[in-house]
């Protein structure tokens, strides 16, 4: 018995997944928008994080503080991102899947991402060490 998932997209959600692979990690992309108006534009008002401590953080926290790392100009720690895969959790809404490297630090990272009139928003995210 293999532990290891098989991995895919359907190919019907290729466009999607890569939509949404251009918008990860979530928060780190300054052409989206860096003033408090635009996070909150990017954030569902149910938004929640785990972060890979198991800590839970709610939108207000982390929109708050993603806007001081924005305003205060603190650069991205460089990373890469990879191995994405989208699946459709209902209309509108889908689970986005990848692996974050940091430097040494390796995270598997989960956002559910919902679809709206003007834009997407995301809605749950939450990254986990690796090994």
């Amino acid at each position: 018995m293999d532990e290891q998932p098989t991995r895919g997209t359907d190919p019907a959600l290729a466009a999607v997944r890569d939509e949404l692979a251009a918008r990860e990690p979530v928060f780190h992309h300054p052409e989206l928008g860096t003033s408090r108006e635009a996070l909150e534009r990017q954030a569902a008002a149910e938004f929640e994080e785990v972060g890979a401590s198991g800590r839970r953080y709610g939108r207000e926290f982390v929109l708050a503080t993603v806007h001081d790392r924005f305003a205060r100009g603190v650069p991205d720690d460089p990373w890469e991102a990879g191995d994405f895969r989208c699946v459709a959790l209902g209309s509108q809404t889908y689970l986005l899947t990848y692996d974050l490297r940091q430097g040494d630090r390796l995270t598997r990272r989960a956002t559910v991402w919902r679809r709206t009139a003007d834009d997407w928003e995301v809605v749950y995210h939450q990254g986990t060490l690796a090994g």
